[in-house]
């Protein structure tokens, strides 16, 4: 599959291939891995053995895990078509199954839940490959005596989803996912308490907010899981308790799911708008355009920041999981609107279905190579991704090449400190990425930037394969360094003898600024640039001067040429029509000028 969106959803799934536990089956296209913790939960007489290791590590987190099954199910529902047209849907209802199937054990009776296997701080001592763990596998368990609403609710959440998901494959074991699903909901509501209260050591890890939103959250889900009343009668009679109507919040992670709440009500009330819940309901749809213009910058200085090169910005350890579960929740919103026809109004401004879609795919490009590095965070796609991801399997030489086991602390002598790129390609895994400024060190040691987690990449399925229907393929980046010929569709190509070289242009540019950010001191400019062609002529191979151009730029290819740029190939500009290109940086604008054009 050539490099486009569809590519992109390929490559995300095989990351859950590389992070699964357990016994590894026949069709395992990811072979550096072997089986592995196949002993899990036998000292305290459970079977837990399945599910996935968490990021760069091998400690199966519950809630991280269960966010991840949601959301990847999520996209498998929504999307159906979408992912099914890019011969996918096997392979995503593999990855679903491989969580699904684990949860199943780990919930072995109504009341009880098993959270995690294996324990953070002794995990992270050790550097070495899941097959030669030596590490404790202590698993953890919640009970009536023990309770966590928010990892059962979002455990109720991700069957339910995933319920969804294989109804129209295999309805018997969608109607058992529904099963455990209800009875899930129904321990986190009937005994209240924060999982982290009862797992002291997850709190270093993944430390709950609260379980008020998993509540609405499981609930919301269980409704469109099977349509019953009760449980939109639930997060309406809890709507202003639980903080559903409330909480205007700039963030969707495995912690915090109010938005995804809001946005899934939004729907229910936009598919009946005569609902006798419609003034509760429409409250809720109040918080998803806040969450909505927040993410566009249209929401009257509560906004989500973005980098200067235009990557949202949330937190500084593992960004990218913000940026994709956002971008998510966006692109389906941009569907249920486009769906009722319908468009909003933020404090600065409307908002259209597609200004939605259209800010997701571009939060989808910069991982995949528009930035300013020029680099993908898609580990394995494009020319140019990460090679030293923190990511201990993907570190060490697998045990087919090296038979001999690694020791916990040998492993962090001969591999994690070694200079050279990791031994094994992890396709898929979307690293934490950039800083603030869209600045990225490659390197093992510096976690915050370059370990991949499983919650980051699974909203990446749906929003991929929504891209790719939507739009066919991606945006390339165009910086200031000359691209092979292979590397993009706007390649330099050959020099031809101008046609045309003088001042007598029909050429136009409209210069304006569209957007600006203080970072460290300095102010940046997004400066968009509007070539018009004022004749009766199309116009091709146009080349422009471009000078003193401090910033990054998109939209134009650079030449072999110093300071010379052409429009990307085969685009021509027809008569009485335009194109646009973008530039960012600070202080004044760039000087351009006609070179030559056809």
């Amino acid at each position: 599959m050539a490099a486009g969106y569809g590519d992109a959803v390929e490559k995300s799934l095989m990351f859950f291939e590389a992070q699964r536990s357990g016994k590894l089956p026949t069709d395992q296209r990811v072979k550096w891995r072997g089986d592995s913790a196949l002993r899990d939960g036998f000292s305290q007489g459970v079977d837990l053995v399945g599910g996935y290791y968490d990021a760069g590590d091998h400690v199966k987190f519950g809630l991280p895990m269960a966010f991840t099954i949601t959301m990847l199910a999520w996209g498998a529902a929504e999307f159906r078509k979408e992912i099914a047209g890019l011969n996918q849907m096997d392979h995503a209802l593999r990855a679903i199954r491989w969580g699904t199937d684990y949860i199943l054990k780990a919930h072995p009776q109504p009341d009880v839940l098993w959270a995690q296997v294996g324990d953070g701080n002794s995990d992270h001592y050790c550097w070495e490959r899941a097959e030669d763990m030596t590490t404790p596998r202590t698993a953890y368990k919640l009970d009536r005596e023990n309770p966590g609403s928010d990892l059962a609710g979002e455990t109720a959440a991700a069957l339910a989803a995933a319920s969804l998901a294989f109804r129209p494959y295999n309805s018997s074991y969608s109607n058992l996912l529904l099963a455990h699903a209800k009875q899930l909901f129904s321990f986190a509501d009937r005994f209240r308490g924060q999982y982290d209260d009862s797992i002291p050591s997850v709190q270093k890890f993944y430390p709950s907010s609260g379980y008020s939103d998993e509540l609405l959250w499981g609930a919301t889900w269980l409704y469109r899981a099977t349509g019953d009343q009760t449980y939109l009668k639930y997060a309406i009679d809890n709507a202003g308790s639980m903080g559903g109507i409330s909480w205007g919040v700039k963030e969707f992670s495995w912690d915090t799911k109010y938005a995804g709440v809001q946005v899934l009500l939004s729907k229910v009330l936009m598919d009946n708008p005569y609902s006798p819940y419609a003034s509760i309901l429409k409250q809720y749809q109040a918080k998803a355009e806040y969450f909505t213009c927040a993410c566009m910058q249209k929401n009257d200085g509560y906004n989500v920041n973005r980098t200067p090169g235009g990557l949202m910005y949330m937190h500084e350890w593992n960004n990218m999981q913000y940026v994709s579960s956002a971008s998510f929740l966006l692109a389906v919103y941009s569907g249920y609107l486009s769906a009722s026809k319908a468009k909003f109004t933020c404090p600065e401004g409307e908002v259209q279905p597609h200004d939605l879609l259209n800010f997701a795919k571009s939060q989808g490009d910069y991982i995949l190579g528009k930035n300013p590095k020029s680099i993908s965070y898609l580990v394995g796609y494009g020319q140019s991704y990460p090679t030293h991801v923190h990511h201990r399997g993907a570190s060490i030489a697998p045990v087919s090449v090296l038979q001999s086991p690694v020791g916990c602390v040998q492993g962090f002598d001969a591999w994690y400190h070694r200079p050279e790129g990791n031994p094994n390609m992890i396709y898929g895994a979307l690293v934490g990425g950039p800083d603030k400024n869209d600045g990225f060190y490659d390197d093992r040691s510096n976690y915050e930037q370059t370990e991949p987690t499983l919650s980051a990449c699974a909203p990446l399925v749906g929003l991929f394969s929504k891209l790719q229907s939507a739009y066919g393929a991606p945006d390339s980046y165009q910086d200031q360094r000359p691209r092979t010929p292979s590397a993009s569709p706007g390649s330099y190509s050959q020099k031809t003898p101008p046609a045309y070289t003088g001042s007598k242009s029909p050429v136009e540019f409209l210069h304006s600024i569209t957007n600006s950010w203080s970072h460290g001191g300095a102010t940046y400019f997004r400066h968009q640039v509007v070539i018009k062609n004022t004749s009766q002529k199309p116009i091709l191979d146009l080349k422009l001067r471009i000078e003193n151009l401090s910033g990054s730029l998109w939209g134009l290819t650079p030449t072999q040429e110093k300071n010379i740029y052409q429009l990307p190939q085969f685009q021509v500009v027809k008569p009485r029509s335009q194109y646009m290109f973008v530039y960012v940086q600070g202080g004044p604008q760039a000087k351009i000028s006609v070179v030559s054009y056809h």
